[in-house]
């Protein structure tokens, strides 16, 4: 098992319970929805895994190592196996796009290094590879900040994998995105963990596209599990479960008729 969660609980100082002794598994190359309404508790649990929120109690460990005892130096080596992709990109406005991209790095080289932005060359001959992959090889010396939200997002994907991870923590990466990008970011999310056989969590409030591009769905609801299992078994039931009543009809149907979305075999 690549992800292994313990009793994860998080109470934050205003006396909050945002997350309630999670019991959850994570195995290599699975890519995972994570569902629920706001305030469910999914953000702060994809922070935890990485302790960009420290948990109350309960354990993390990823491929055998747990996350939660580690100290600064132990926890930032740990952290080039867990790849982050934010809702609002996270890049450097005025750097271009290769120093974001390369920014994926940082874990790897020297301070001095980083600092005057020398990196080896086999770093940048991978980051124009990937830049090409997701198509934007064209765009490596075009400031963030001119950059479409599609594009951003496209940046963020590649600096994350630029850390060589086992791992992919996605954090409502189509909140900020038109429909037509959402659906391609998230087909390019799934492809390249398909490619490079890579677990993700991607947290996201679409249920439609979490249908559509994820085998296995979690929904969260006040900081528990309240469903675990394959997207073919997301009813309408089941989402009044996780998000209270509603007629979820019209969006299961949806999903059901969109066959050229299909997750791959």
């Amino acid at each position: 098992m690549l992800l292994t969660l313990s009793g994860l609980t998080k109470r934050y100082p205003t006396g909050d319970l945002a997350l309630k002794g999670v019991n959850l598994e994570v195995p290599k190359g699975q890519v995972m929805a994570l569902i629920g309404p706001s305030g469910a508790g999914k953000s702060t649990l994809i922070r935890c895994v990485n302790r960009l929120v420290e948990p109350t109690s309960g354990s993390v460990v990823l491929d055998g190592t747990e996350i939660t005892g580690l100290g600064a130096a132990a926890l930032r080596r740990a952290r080039r196996r867990m790849g982050m992709i934010f809702q609002e990109y996270a890049l450097v406005e005025r750097l271009t796009v290769m120093e974001n991209v390369l920014s994926g790095r940082l874990g790897y080289v020297g301070f001095w290094s980083s600092w005057f932005r020398r990196f080896p060359r086999r770093d940048v001959e991978e980051a124009f590879r990937l830049l090409h992959r997701v198509g934007l090889d064209h765009m490596v010396d075009k400031r963030a900040d001119a950059l479409s939200g599609g594009q951003r997002q496209r940046v963020g994907i590649v600096r994350a994998l630029m850390q060589d991870p086992q791992l992919l923590l996605v954090d409502e990466p189509t909140a900020s995105l038109d429909p037509k990008t959402s659906r391609q970011i998230m087909r390019l999310i799934l492809e390249l963990c398909e490619e490079r056989g890579l677990a993700a969590i991607i947290n996201i409030h679409d249920v439609a596209l979490a249908q559509q591009f994820a085998r296995r769905i979690v929904g969260l609801r006040a900081g528990e599990i309240v469903f675990d299992g394959p997207a073919t078994e997301l009813t309408p039931e089941v989402l009044t479960t996780i998000y209270g009543e509603e007629d979820w009809s019209q969006t299961i149907r949806a999903v059901e008729e969109d066959e050229e979305e299909a997750v791959p075999a």
